[in-house]
């Protein structure tokens, strides 16, 4: 699985600077995109088998122009990996509806937009591998992040189902649900934004909670660099996995779901079986 080209958004900062500075260690081509590819020229440098690539990924016509690039330079695209997103937080009725929309029109839509550009010389070479960053909270909401966590679960419906749809022409698919890393996530400003609406009800627990969140930045217990070669690790290994839950905090938090389901599975079974028409 040497020398193939990865498609990278989200690459001037925080993990998609480590996915695709992994990448090209493991001797890639990559196409990194971000707003500005001057950005991401800044982060990674330059490279011979590095395009910097400004991408915008709302912007359909702009997802389908930079990987016309990528083909154009690379002749083909053997891994894309959807890592741009950012962060709206807050709690639901502090949240604006233009700002519910916006946090799914980058997570969601905007991973949406970048695989269809990139699927079809995918299809063509009959190979590919769609690995797409989604969260822990992809599986596990939790309070001040309904935006976020909907946007995420958003993704790993679409991921489940969009594997089976491509698994015919070679092309494989993985999840990747970090729990927390050392990233600028949590950056106000950068990929962090604060709730526009303020409702007296929430105003203590809102302050309160913004200060705990920032509290947090640089001192998450994932390390990026890590996270980064790890995913080229199992991109290599040619055989993804349907999901990969990156980071202890992670696996707890998702087993514990898990084991919350089972046990409301388990509280009422005999009423759920009761639901089947009657025989005749």
């Amino acid at each position: 699985m040497s020398d193939n080209v990865w498609f990278i958004t989200g690459a001037a900062r925080g993990m998609g600077i480590d996915i695709a500075q992994a990448a090209l260690n493991a001797g890639h081509m990559v196409v990194a995109t971000a707003r500005d590819a001057a950005n991401v020229t800044k982060a990674l440098g330059e490279h011979e088998n590095l395009l910097a690539v400004s991408l915008d990924i709302t912007d359909e016509a702009a997802a389908d122009a930079a990987a016309a690039m990528a083909l154009e330079r690379f002749g083909r695209v053997d891994v894309l990996v959807n890592n741009a997103g950012n962060f709206y937080a807050g709690f639901f009725e502090e949240i604006s509806p233009a700002q519910f929309r916006s946090q799914f029109e980058t997570n969601f839509f905007g991973q949406l937009n970048v695989t269809r550009a990139v699927l079809p010389a995918m299809r063509e070479q009959r190979s590919g591998q769609v690995i797409t960053v989604t969260s822990t909270a992809g599986f596990v909401g939790g309070e001040f992040t309904s935006a976020y966590a909907a946007s995420k679960h958003a993704l790993e419906g679409w991921m489940e189902s969009l594997r089976l749809d491509i698994a015919p022409y070679g092309i494989q698919t993985m999840a990747v649900e970090p729990g927390f890393f050392r990233t600028e996530l949590l950056v106000e400003g950068a990929s962090s934004i604060w709730p526009e609406l303020s409702i007296p009800d929430y105003t203590e627990r809102t302050a309160a909670t913004i200060a705990m969140w920032k509290s947090m930045h640089g001192t998450q217990g994932g390390d990026p660099t890590k996270l980064g070669a790890a995913i080229v690790t199992l991109a290599d290994s040619g055989e993804l996995p349907q999901r990969f839950i990156a980071g202890a905090d992670a696996m707890a938090a998702i087993e514990q779901k898990l084991a919350d389901v089972q046990s409301q599975i388990d509280a009422h079974r005999k009423l759920s079986t009761t639901l089947a028409y009657d025989s005749e």
